[in-house]
């Protein structure tokens, strides 16, 4: 089954590989594929159109002045379930993109105890083992695949709420719910990580590279991998070249 899903991926990114490239630059590590960035631009824009689409349906009240975005109230119930579902089958890929790199270890887990200093910029680096993405990346990302399929049962059950116990109903609304707001905190955190907190994380997802510096201070195993140098080393030389000549 790896194997399978391991070919598919290899053949998507080589298919998007011809509709375009990634220039990386001298300094720079490729960090996202054509394919992977591709992916995650098509789940954010689902997942955000499912957000503001649910948010009217909700409360009509205080999010009014949404349904006009989607062509009154009508068309906001129409459209919201179909934009979860292109949120569920884009995820589905992303999933499949990168369930290996995802996958969970023990290097996670001391990361983990570590997370707040790190976020909080008390430790400056990650741990040494922290490879292609951190525990934190991870948990957010199975927090996502687990939203994701309840949001995918119990919105078909509510899509076919007709023909299901009202009872039954009801609680698909309370999980529904409560998934969203999983995914909304969630969101909030990635969108602040990758921008005030990680400088140079968005670019990653735009032009699909890093620079070196920011491989070493976050990903230092990764880092290691593509390069083959150690990174606390060209972090040690890279504040030598920083510091002033004596006598300056």
């Amino acid at each position: 089954m790896s194997s399978a899903i391991q070919r598919f991926d290899e053949t998507a990114r080589r298919t998007f590989d011809r509709l375009g490239y990634t220039i990386v630059r001298r300094g720079e590590l490729l960090r996202h594929p054509l394919y992977t960035r591709f992916l995650h631009w098509m789940v954010a824009l689902f997942f955000v159109l499912s957000l503001l689409s649910g948010f009217a349906l909700y409360s009509p009240h205080l999010f009014h002045s949404l349904t006009p975005l989607f062509g009154g109230g009508p068309t906001t119930r129409w459209l919201h379930p179909w934009f979860g579902v292109g949120f569920d089958l884009f995820f589905l890929f992303q999933f499949l993109n990168w369930f290996a790199p995802m996958t969970w270890t023990k290097t996670d887990t001391i990361f983990m105890r570590h997370i707040k200093a790190y976020a909080g910029n008390v430790e400056k680096l990650a741990p040494e083992d922290t490879g292609f993405f951190n525990g934190g990346q991870k948990l957010y990302f199975w927090s996502i695949a687990l939203s994701a399929v309840i949001f995918l049962v119990t919105g078909i059950l509510m899509w076919i709420d007709q023909a299901v116990p009202r009872t039954l109903t009801a609680i698909n609304y309370v999980f529904h719910d409560v998934a969203a707001l999983v995914m909304l905190g969630g969101f909030m955190i990635h969108v602040y990580q990758s921008t005030a907190s990680e400088p140079g994380t968005f670019r990653s997802m735009i032009d699909g590279t890093v620079t070196e510096a920011w491989a070493w201070t976050h990903h230092p195993r990764w880092y290691r991998e593509v390069t083959g140098r150690d990174p606390r080393r060209d972090y040690e030389q890279a504040l030598k070249r920083q510091e002033p000549p004596e006598g300056s």
